[in-house]
């Protein structure tokens, strides 16, 4: 498509070749578009992001590598990210894709006149991205985890975990309902809730500062960080760091006296 046609700039991101030509003859066609340019992965998605600007992104979820959840929560990041639309043959984690700021969630196969709505919605964003409200912020990022257990899809807060515990390739989250098992390395969740108030404490745990009641010695004099779920391991070269972002959050008063944050 010609570049001079004015109209958004697309990406269309789809790991399934045929999803893909779809995906984009349906874009070409549609009268809010001027551009459209295809990516079979995420790497290649994130090459084409680097190098240009695009108005949307149009993303497909089940990837190899890098999932379609995972890539928007980089973008997400961006000093100025494109609008997401997710395009996806599940329905299961439109939660997610909504915590993450997606202006919309369309089903697999794409009817035409569903994509005009979800056009028109990035149309109306990119018309006001020139000029932002005030207060106006980013996407949250991860803000809902999607956890798959026996068949059953549920969505754990990021509010509602108190600590996190590496398990290999997985995260366990220990919430007040149980302990849920994501496939996410540790390292990756502890950029992704990067200044949401978790701080990692250990080589293996991540927790929340308003979860922490009170630190302890354990038995051999090492640090523990108590909660209510149970007490998590602080490894020497963390405790001076947690001790002064404790500090610091009970200096603002975003600590009750158990620990847990004030509400703002």
């Amino acid at each position: 498509m010609s570049p001079d046609r004015a109209g958004l700039r697309v990406l269309a991101v789809d790991d399934v070749r045929p999803a893909l030509d779809d995906l984009c003859r349906l874009l070409a066609d549609a009268p809010e578009v001027g551009e459209v340019v295809a990516a079979a992965d995420p790497l290649s998605a994130l090459r084409s992001i680097q190098g240009d600007r695009f108005d949307a992104v149009f993303l497909d979820i089940s990837m190899p590598g890098l999932d379609g959840i995972e890539l928007a929560s980089l973008l997400a990041k961006l000093s100025e990210p494109p609008v997401i639309v997710f395009v996806t043959a599940h329905e299961g984690h439109a939660i997610t894709a909504y915590g993450l700021g997606a202006v919309d969630y369309l089903l697999k196969p794409v009817r035409a006149e569903r994509l005009a709505t979800a056009l028109g919605k990035v149309a109306r964003m990119a018309a006001s991205a020139d000029t932002p409200p005030a207060g106006n912020r980013a996407p949250d990022t991860m803000a809902v985890l999607t956890v798959e257990s026996a068949g059953r899809t549920r969505y754990v807060r990021r509010s509602d975990v108190r600590f996190v515990e590496a398990n290999g390739d997985y995260v366990r989250l220990h919430t007040p309902s149980g302990v849920h098992l994501v496939r996410m390395p540790i390292s990756r969740l502890e950029e992704y809730w990067s200044g949401t108030g978790f701080s990692r404490v250990h080589r293996g745990y991540l927790v929340a500062l308003d979860a922490i009641r009170e630190l302890r010695s354990d038995s051999v004099g090492g640090l523990l960080a108590h909660t209510d779920l149970g007490d998590v391991p602080v490894s020497r070269r963390h405790s001076r760091e947690l001790r002064e972002q404790l500090l610091r959050a009970a200096q603002r008063g975003e600590l009750d006296g158990e620990g847990r944050r004030q509400p703002g």
